[in-house]
């Protein structure tokens, strides 16, 4: 045996090696955290999230770091749920909070409007089909990194669990959360000024 069994249990060898960390809720994740991978890409930002809103509130100056990202050749993509669609009125009864799902997608609208128009950013809503499979996982990618939240039944996003996954070779988790991102992303309509 070359690999004592308390080494063994301790280094990741297989599919788990992609995960580097995981927090029980998403709010436990530290702002930092949100803020060095969103600084950090330099290839591809691709915020897959249902309302996406917390990035303005939990990241500093997070504005002024999408457009100095699509300003440097940074791919800058956000995906949202279409704040007037049926699967956002079903996932309002069932959260039934205060700050409303279509209110927290309009809230990003406004930040995106505010921002106005950069190369190198694009903005579209789900398509009503995949709306369902939107609302239910968040996939937030920066290049090799990605944060992913699987949305348990009657939780809003903040309350459900997060993984913090690093791309390590093909066909592992990391892609198989950026595949369904990018499959929402095909089907997508962009989100008209």
């Amino acid at each position: 045996m070359i690999w004592p069994k308390a080494v063994q249990d301790r280094v990741k060898i297989g599919g788990d090696r992609e995960i580097l960390r995981t927090y029980p809720y998403r709010s436990a994740c530290p702002s930092t955290v949100w803020a060095e991978l969103a600084a950090g890409a330099e290839r591809e930002l691709f915020l897959a999230g249902y309302t996406n809103y917390f990035f303005w509130t939990q990241v500093p100056h997070f504005s002024a770091t999408l457009r100095r990202l699509a300003e440097s050749g940074c791919r800058v993509r956000i995906l949202l749920g279409d704040p007037d669609g049926e699967v956002t009125r079903q996932r309002e009864v069932i959260e039934d909070v205060a700050l409303s799902v279509s209110t927290r997608i309009r809230m990003t609208l406004g930040e995106l409007d505010r921002l106005g128009h950069v190369d190198g950013m694009e903005a579209r809503f789900s398509a009503a089909e995949d709306a369902v499979n939107h609302v239910s996982l968040s996939v937030f990618r920066f290049d090799e990194q990605a944060l992913v939240t699987p949305h348990l039944a009657r939780l809003v996003g903040h309350d459900s669990p997060l993984l913090h996954l690093r791309r390590h070779g093909d066909a592992g988790m990391f892609d198989r959360f950026a595949e369904h991102a990018e499959e929402l992303w095909e089907r997508s309509v962009p989100v008209q000024p």
